[in-house]
C-alpha cells in the first residue's frame, strides 16, 4: 500500500522491518502518556531489539491477512509519531477487523489522530475489502472516544473487562463503523 499523507509532511504508511528503532524510540518519548491506555509492558518491549520482534510477528501475521499495521511518520523529522493496526481481520462474510491507534504526546488534539484512522478505514475498505471496523476505548478515554465520532463510529455498547489495560481488567465502550454495502469479494 502506499503511503498517504494524513498532515502537511505526515504519511499513514505500513509499518516495516527497518522501523524497530523508530517506533521503540517512540514508545519510550510516549510511555507515560500511553500508560493509562496501554497493557503494561516490559522494558524489552521499549528497546530496538523487542520492537525488531514485535514487528517480526507483526509483519507475519500481516503476510496471513490477519493485521494490518501502519505508521505514522513525521517525514520532514524523521519520526515516528503514531501507530495504526487493524488487528483480527477477519475475512468471509464477515469482513471485519478491530482498530487500534494512538498519536504522540505532543501531536494529540490537532486532528492528526482523526486523519490517520480517516486514512486507515479508507484503505480498509477500498484496499483490504473490509466491511465492518469495531474500536474499543477505556470508558475514560474521551479523546479517543471523540476522534471515533468524527470518523464517522457510533457507539453500540460497554463491553465489562474487555482489556488488561495498565495492570487491570477495563471496561470499554465499543463502537464501529461500516465501510460500504458491497457484497463480500
Amino acid at each position: 500500500m502506499d503511503p498517504r499523507t494524513v498532515a502537511p509532511g505526515v504519511v499513514l504508511r505500513p509499518a516495516a522491518a527497518e522501523d524497530a528503532a523508530a517506533m521503540a524510540d517512540a514508545y519510550r518519548r510516549n510511555r507515560d502518556y500511553l500508560r493509562p491506555w496501554e497493557p503494561r509492558r516490559n522494558e524489552a518491549f521499549f528497546t530496538a531489539d523487542g520492537q525488531a520482534a514485535r514487528l517480526t510477528e507483526l509483519l507475519e501475521l500481516q503476510r496471513a491477512g490477519r493485521v494490518m499495521p501502519w505508521v505514522v511518520a513525521d517525514e520532514e523529522r524523521g519520526e515516528i509519531v503514531g501507530l495504526v493496526n487493524l488487528n483480527n481481520i477477519v475475512a468471509g462474510v464477515f469482513r471485519s477487523a478491530n482498530l487500534g491507534y494512538w498519536i504522540a504526546a505532543d501531536r494529540a488534539g490537532r486532528g492528526l489522530g482523526s486523519a490517520a484512522v480517516e486514512a486507515a478505514c479508507s484503505l480498509a475498505g477500498e484496499r483490504l475489502g473490509l466491511h465492518r471496523i469495531e474500536a474499543g476505548t477505556v470508558l475514560a478515554n474521551a479523546a479517543s472516544q471523540r476522534v471515533l465520532a468524527k470518523c464517522g463510529f457510533e457507539r453500540i455498547g460497554i463491553a465489562r473487562n474487555y482489556l488488561h489495560i495498565d495492570g487491570a481488567w477495563r471496561d470499554h465502550v465499543l463502537f464501529q463503523r461500516i465501510l460500504h454495502d458491497r457484497p463480500p469479494a
